[in-house]
C-alpha cells in the first residue's frame, strides 16, 4: 500500500511532469507510437480481412496465421528485429504491427461473416455489384465488429508499447525501465500507473464510439 501511494505522489508531483522526459511527453510519445502501428496495421490487415470476409476465401489460412502471430513473443521479436534494423523506433514498430495485425484481420472477417445472408443476397438481386455489396452493406452491417477488432489492436498495443525504451525509443516504458534499474519503485509502478490509465481512457473512446454506432439506422 506503502508503494502505491508513493507511485500516485509520484505521478501527481510537478517535477513528473515536467522537461523532455516528463509524464506529459512520454504519454504523448506511447500515443504516437501506438498511432502509427495501429495506422499501419489497419492499412495492412483491414482491406485482407474485408476480402477475406466477402469472399470468404483464405479464412482458414487467416485463422491459422493470425493464431501464430499472436503466439509470439513481443520482446523476443523487438530483439530480432532490432538485430536487423538496429536501435531505434523501427524495431518496435514492426514487433507492434505485428502484434496488431491479427485482431484487425479477424474483426473485418468476423464482421463481414456476421451480416444477415439474407440482405446480402438481397443486395445482390437488385444488381450490385461486389464492391458495392461489401461497402453499402457489409461494411456498415459489420462496422461494430470491425471497430471492436480496432480497438482490441490498439489496447494491445498500448500495453506493450513500454517495450519500446527496451531498445531505445521513448514512451512511457523509459521512466518504467529507469525505476526497474534505479530500484525506484515509486516510479516504475507510477509509469505502470499511467499505461493503464491511457489504456483505459482510449478504451473509454472506442466504447463511446462503438455505442454512438448503434444509434445510426443501418449499422448493428
Amino acid at each position: 500500500m506503502n508503494q502505491l501511494v508513493e507511485a500516485l505522489h509520484w505521478v501527481l508531483s510537478a517535477e513528473a511532469w515536467t522537461g523532455p522526459g516528463g509524464l506529459g511527453a512520454r504519454t504523448a510519445e506511447h500515443l504516437w507510437y501506438t498511432l502509427i502501428a495501429v495506422g499501419l496495421s489497419v492499412l495492412v490487415a483491414l482491406p485482407a480481412g474485408l476480402i477475406i470476409g466477402h469472399t470468404g476465401r483464405g479464412r482458414a489460412v487467416a485463422v491459422l496465421s493470425t493464431g501464430a502471430a499472436r503466439a509470439l513473443p513481443t520482446l523476443g521479436l523487438i530483439t530480432l528485429a532490432a538485430l536487423a534494423v538496429g536501435i531505434g523506433l523501427t524495431a518496435p514498430m514492426i514487433a507492434f504491427v505485428v502484434l496488431a495485425v491479427p485482431s484487425i484481420i479477424a474483426g473485418a472477417y468476423s464482421g463481414v461473416e456476421a451480416v444477415d445472408r439474407r440482405v446480402v443476397d438481397a443486395a445482390r438481386a437488385q444488381g450490385l455489384s461486389p464492391w458495392q455489396v461489401l461497402t453499402t452493406v457489409e461494411v456498415p452491417l459489420g462496422l461494430r465488429m470491425i471497430l471492436g477488432g480496432i480497438r482490441l489492436a490498439t489496447l494491445q498495443v498500448i500495453a506493450t508499447a513500454t517495450l519500446a525504451a527496451y531498445v531505445g525509443a521513448g514512451g512511457l516504458g523509459r521512466p518504467l525501465f529507469l525505476g526497474l534499474r534505479n530500484h525506484d519503485y515509486a516510479m516504475m509502478l507510477g509509469a505502470s500507473l499511467m499505461v493503464i490509465a491511457v489504456a483505459v481512457l482510449v478504451d473509454a473512446m472506442f466504447v463511446i464510439a462503438q455505442r454512438t454506432l448503434r444509434r445510426i439506422p443501418g449499422i448493428v
